[in-house]
């Protein structure tokens, strides 16, 4: 009888290689308007459970869906501060947006082809208290 441990070693190899290439790839970069880090995605399985898996390291996330629930991209997202400046606008390309801002009051703008649009307000906590999330349904 052979010994096959040197070939499922090389295969356990190559399928924690390929496992880890997935993986890295199941998340979107992260993107900057103005002073804002964001990241959105969650188009398709992985990417969408990557997504809010990762909610809990940001305090700010946004969610766009139907009123059906079927999920929504290509959404204008407008984020201006407590004093209503403008912080930063971007077109969101997935259902999920994760944003790192600065503790505060916020209020996010959020526009979907057709033209309508939904303003919601939220306190930022201070880095390290749990996150926030607003959901939007079109």
């Amino acid at each position: 009888m052979k010994n096959r441990t040197p070939t499922l070693h090389a295969a356990l190899l190559c399928a924690a290689l390929l496992s880890a290439s997935a993986a890295h790839a199941q998340h979107p970069a992260l993107q900057k308007a103005g002073d804002l880090q964001y990241v959105c995605g969650g188009i398709g399985i992985d990417e969408s459970t990557a997504m809010r898996a990762a909610m809990k390291d940001y305090p700010l996330s946004l969610l766009f869906a139907t009123k059906s629930g079927d999920y929504l991209a290509k959404i204008h997202v407008v984020v201006a501060d407590g004093k209503g400046q403008e912080v930063a606008q971007f077109q969101a390309q997935g259902p999920v947006c994760l944003l790192r801002l600065e503790a505060g009051r916020y209020t996010v703008k959020a526009s979907a082809e057709g033209g309508k649009s939904i303003d919601q307000s939220v306190e930022v906590a201070p880095a390290g208290a749990p996150g926030k999330t607003l959901d939007y349904r079109f």
